[in-house]
């Protein structure tokens, strides 16, 4: 955030503001955002643009209306562009001292062959990139037909129309990052994604948010400080409840380690002087380690996605397909099977 604070200037975003200034709101009116954009939409926005670091006034990040039948009203969407996604990853990357790579992408034809480099002038039916972060695979596929964009009379429009291959391509590397970067790049989607919500009305094939993607507009809310609320928690459930929290939100080992501490002090007893933050993880029995809570995470999305979708023996699905319980499986071997049944229900 504190490059955007020195770039920005007036409109700079700053960390601890909870709304938008007059002149941000002046600005963010005359770039198209009318006066039936709701609060929470505005509010979701902004911390949106607080935890991506992405710059609305820059147009790193925008919200785009499209009128709703149901609600009867433009729903406003936050998007960025793939080089946006790009940007993010790369700087949540660095951050964490991870290295970041792309395998080749391929391409899939409509009779099921892959290949690396797409010649016909007909688009592909899908497109495949796997991202990996720190040694880890995540791969994700995009079907042409899912994403592409049309005109009333059924052709394609814009640049799917010129650049199928490469646009099937971007919206299978967005789907991957998301999956690698699920902290940073959750509740924003790229133009390239969205696309085909401007589709004429019964051509559509509008997404709905999937396990394990934060839906925007249920990020109203300001930033928590975790630490803070360690610190007033009267018993070690509710530390330990906060640092899973936090631990989601993607806070720092050093504050992770520091409400640690605080909730180990609470289980042993009468609570001691307030702990200092240390550089370390505090490891104790208050909260489970790292990958375990990831784990959990990870089988609670598959067990949700499970029951919206009618698998009554997920278990078994997951030991047929993986080779181990479910219980013994680390977060990236649920994800990836999560993937391929969303893969197999869009």
């Amino acid at each position: 955030m504190s490059e955007i604070v020195k770039q920005g200037g007036a409109l700079a975003i700053r960390p601890e503001q909870t709304c938008w200034t007059d002149n941000q709101a002046a600005v963010l009116r005359q770039s198209g955002i009318d006066e039936g954009v709701v609060a929470e939409e505005l509010s979701a926005f902004l911390h949106l643009c607080q935890r991506t670091r992405l710059d609305p006034f820059s147009r790193q990040i925008y919200l785009i209306g499209r009128w709703d039948s149901r609600q009867q009203r433009k729903v406003y969407t936050p998007q960025t562009s793939i080089d946006g996604y790009r940007v993010i990853a790369h700087r949540a990357a660095a951050e964490a001292g991870h290295a970041l790579g792309y395998e080749d992408t391929l391409w899939c034809a409509k009779d099921g062959r892959w290949q690396d480099v797409w010649l016909s002038d007909a688009p592909p039916a899908a497109a495949k990139v796997t991202v990996v972060r720190n040694g880890m695979r995540f791969s994700a596929v995009a079907r042409y037909s899912e994403y592409v964009q049309t005109k009333k009379d059924g052709g394609t429009s814009g640049l799917w129309g010129k650049m199928p291959a490469t646009m099937t391509a971007k919206c299978a590397e967005a789907l991957a990052l998301r999956m690698a970067f699920p902290h940073d790049l959750a509740g924003v989607y790229t133009a390239e994604e969205m696309a085909q919500a401007d589709n004429p009305a019964g051509e559509r094939h509008l997404r709905t948010v999937r396990p394990g993607e934060a839906d925007p507009w249920q990020q109203a809310t300001p930033a928590r400080d975790f630490v803070a609320e360690a610190r007033s928690a009267a018993d070690a459930d509710t530390v330990r409840q906060i640092w899973q929290d936090a631990k989601a939100a993607g806070l720092g080992e050093k504050e992770l380690g520091w409400i640690a501490s605080v909730g180990k002090s609470l289980a042993a007893g009468p609570p001691p002087p307030k702990p200092e933050p240390t550089d370390d993880v505090v490891d104790g029995e208050v909260v489970p380690g790292s990958e375990e809570l990831e784990a959990q995470a990870a089988e609670a999305e598959l067990r949700a996605f499970a029951e919206q979708h009618g698998l009554d023996d997920i278990e078994r699905d997951f030991e047929v397909a993986k080779g181990l319980p479910l219980s013994e499986a680390i977060a990236p071997q649920i994800r990836d099977f999560l993937a391929d049944l969303t893969r197999t229900a869009a």
